[in-house]
């Protein structure tokens, strides 16, 4: 079992920090915090993000807060992960190595369609260069972490199946889909590969959680409204109960 109960908290970012993931553990079983920008090149871009006044996380030394930030967590019942970006291997592998210390999940962010973050070959562009992806994933597997990779659905040219499967075979034990109104996209991942998929967008109520478990997701995630308890609540309840009647 990746998580329980099959509920995580996505990321926002700049937003989503140690805080706000022990805010919602009561009700969520995995949390991503970050996104975080790990290099140079995705700093510089974060930074002109943070100019048109979007939300950023920016510390000194990025390695060093994601390790401050999984240390709070330490003794809260919640799976952490971190989503990241970079477009160098070397802060993947040191970050990696990170989230194997406090067993929480590495997740490589393919879902950034910032055209700054884009730019740097980060983000949503690696669903285009799925080469770059997979050597991603790769180097934070051989660092010995539980690798996750985030991505979106209705990127136009992108066989998200045919990539799931190849970032899979690559280390990838969770894949989080952002599916924008593309739900069935679910079910051929679920098809095409034997990871753990967590369905994301438009999480609010039994409804939408059971229209992509019936797709096949393992688990769904909740990003905007992560910091309100009755909508988290709500989500929980109807997973618990999927999930109890297919044990049954």
């Amino acid at each position: 079992m990746m998580f329980s109960p099959r509920v995580a908290l996505a990321s926002l970012s700049g937003k989503s920090d140690a805080e706000w993931a022990m805010a919602g553990a009561e009700h969520a079983g995995a949390a991503f915090l970050g996104g975080i920008a790990l290099d140079e090149e995705t700093r510089s871009a974060a930074r002109k993000l943070v100019s048109r006044d979007r939300t950023e996380f920016l510390p000194d030394d990025p390695i060093e807060f994601v390790d401050d930030q999984l240390e709070r967590l330490s003794e809260t019942p919640i799976r952490p992960g971190f989503n990241v970006r970079s477009a160098t291997l070397s802060p993947i592998r040191e970050v990696a190595e990170v989230c194997r210390k406090h067993d929480a999940i590495v997740e490589i962010n393919a879902h950034c369609r910032q055209d700054e973050m884009c730019a740097t070959g980060a983000g949503q562009s690696l669903l285009h260069h799925p080469d770059r992806l997979c050597e991603q994933v790769r180097v934070a597997n051989k660092a010995g972490a539980t690798v996750g990779v985030k991505l979106r659905t209705e990127v136009s040219g992108v066989d998200l199946p045919e990539l799931c499967r190849r970032v899979t075979d690559m280390g990838a034990a969770v894949i989080h889909v952002d599916a924008m109104d593309s739900e069935h996209v679910i079910a051929d991942i679920a098809e095409t590969t034997d990871c753990f998929l967590i369905a994301n967008n438009g999480v609010r109520n039994e409804a939408t959680v059971l229209e992509y478990l019936e797709h096949g997701a393992d688990a769904v995630s909740v990003g905007r409204p992560s910091d309100r308890p009755e909508i988290l609540s709500r989500v929980r309840r109807a997973t618990d109960e999927w999930f109890a009647e297919v044990v049954v």
